[in-house]
């Protein structure tokens, strides 16, 4: 599900007088592993396009980064998007999607409308998101949970190298694709009940994988789990509601747009709240300003 409100805004120039490319993050320069990942985008648009000018990036986020709110699927999208016209390419949704994977795997299910799924496929060529709903097909809304806005000290791409270690890893491989199956069907025919079931169970079953690594991640606040304990007493209490909590403290929930202002409510109850950000289901990506290869 893209989240159409939570958005990031980037700018890619290619300049011959650059001398190696640079990346500012919300007005912040972004040095060693952050300017690198942002390399790997360049480097592929670069190679496509066949030249080689250094690049200018500038990208914002209208909510906070690096705290478990998929800001570096969002902004490897944008980036890809961005990169792409910039270098005067001109390439369908699956090459983008394939392009913003190369950042961050996340990434390329930000590319597609709506309710969308990633295939994962069999090489680089196969494996791309594709969107199985469009934005307006299920009136959701995402009232995410803000506990903890501290960047976290253990990005998503290390959790996933120490998820390895889990024993738990490989059941929860062997099963994803019944999962997914059952997950792709709720969505198509809007079915809450079950689409809250399957979230909620693989969402534990991720965070079961970091509790059981070596070293464990931990990545939930007290408060985190005071919302996973309520959210299902809300659910049978008859308010359609679930959760569902990425690689950090703050949760996810899940509601039908009517019940926003309800959920939003609850929500705020709880002790160590600090915010809720709000969103509807968002749309494609899309290229807002474009000039190929720009102070060239």
């Amino acid at each position: 599900m893209n989240l159409g409100d939570l958005q990031t805004h980037t700018r890619v120039i290619f300049d011959q007088k650059l001398t190696r490319d640079e990346f500012f993050l919300n007005g912040s320069k972004k040095e060693g592993f952050e300017l690198k990942r942002v390399g790997i985008i360049l480097d592929q648009a670069r190679k496509l396009s066949n030249q080689n000018l250094f690049a200018h990036i500038d990208s914002q986020n209208n909510f906070p980064t690096g705290v478990g709110i998929a800001s570096s699927a969002s902004g490897f999208a944008a980036l890809s998007m961005a990169a792409s016209y910039a270098a005067g390419l001109q390439l369908t949704e699956a090459q983008l999607s394939r392009l913003a994977r190369h950042g961050s795997g996340s990434a390329c299910r930000s590319v597609p409308d709506g309710f969308v799924e990633w295939l994962a496929g069999d090489d680089d060529a196969s494996s791309y998101a594709v969107s199985i709903a469009d934005q307006k097909h299920w009136d959701l809304i995402d009232c995410i949970a803000v506990v903890d806005q501290t960047k976290k000290t253990i990005s998503s791409i290390d959790g996933h190298f120490i998820a390895r270690s889990s024993p738990l890893q490989d059941a929860r491989v062997q099963g994803s694709q019944a999962r997914l199956e059952l997950c792709r069907r709720a969505i198509k025919q809007r079915d809450f009940e079950h689409l809250a079931q399957i979230s909620e169970l693989d969402s534990n079953m991720m965070h079961a994988i970091m509790l059981t690594s070596s070293p464990s991640l931990i990545y939930w606040e007290p408060v985190t789990i005071l919302i996973m304990k309520a959210i299902p007493i809300w659910r049978k209490e008859g308010l359609p509601v679930f959760y569902t909590i990425d690689a950090g403290p703050n949760v996810h929930v899940i509601c039908i747009e009517e019940f926003k202002e309800d959920v939003q409510k609850l929500i705020f109850e709880i002790p160590g709240v600090q915010e809720v950000i709000t969103s509807r289901v968002g749309g494609a990506a899309k290229c807002i300003e474009y000039s190929s290869l720009a102070g060239s």
